[in-house]
């Protein structure tokens, strides 16, 4: 019986660590083109109708500080989180400033406002982790704020699946969505136990389990039509 050298195995745990954050980047990408057919609506419409630019505004801050986190001279070795968070940043941004364009002058100025103060807590964040903090103290500054960002996220979650309880339908749940998140948090979940980084896998843990929880309702009320979600949606308004 053949026994793996100490190399074979440090070069097969870097190889499943880099596939994990590889994974984690693709399913995440997916995440981020899924607003493109409400941009094309506005885009059509010349319009931002009823849409909040605000969850953009979040995406965008939370990319932003992510992608602090994963640059080398803060966290170095997990270069895969500052890819993916760069690529967020990007795609946020291209989404605020179509809504900017398209939004009616009030709301233009409100997220022009939203905007210039993301801009400003990313700078303050980073000048003060450059200028403040040393190694490993640094990372631990950004680690910190890093997960209170991505926590924050799960409020959106959290109120699709409240309403999918409520409501017991599925209509405002994509499946496709749903399982995208499921995977992309449990890559990274993955690839934060590899990286040995609690900042990357406790944030994502948290994530893969509310993916679970809502693909479990999603099987749960499948089958239900429109018209009984409707009358659960009803019942359930004081």
């Amino acid at each position: 019986m053949s026994i793996m050298s100490p190399g074979a195995l440090s070069s097969t745990y870097a190889v499943c660590s880099f596939a994990a954050g590889v994974a984690g980047n693709i399913f995440a990408f997916v995440l981020f083109v899924s607003p493109i057919p409400t941009f094309k609506r506005i885009i059509r419409s010349q319009s931002t109708e009823q849409f909040s630019g605000l969850p953009y505004i979040y995406a965008f801050l939370n990319c932003l500080i992510c992608l602090w986190y994963g640059t080398p001279f803060v966290s170095p070795g997990i270069i895969l989180v500052f890819t993916v968070n760069s690529v967020g940043a990007i795609f946020q941004l291209v989404y605020i400033t179509i809504f900017i364009i398209y939004a009616e002058r009030t709301k233009k100025l409100k997220m022009l406002g939203w905007l210039l103060g993301v801009f400003a807590v990313f700078a303050i964040i980073a000048s003060v982790s450059i200028c403040v903090f040393e190694p490993p103290n640094r990372q631990l500054f950004v680690g910190y704020l890093s997960v209170i960002s991505l926590i924050s996220m799960f409020a959106s979650p959290l109120f699709i699946i409240n309403l999918v309880i409520k409501t017991k339908s599925v209509e405002y749940m994509p499946f496709y969505l749903s399982l995208a998140t499921f995977l992309m948090s449990l890559s990274f979940f993955v690839y934060g136990l590899f990286q040995h980084d609690l900042f990357i896998s406790v944030p994502n843990g948290i994530g893969a389990v509310l993916g679970v929880v809502q693909l479990v309702l999603y099987f749960r009320y499948c089958g239900r039509s429109k018209e009984e979600s409707r009358t659960h949606l009803l019942e359930s308004c004081p």
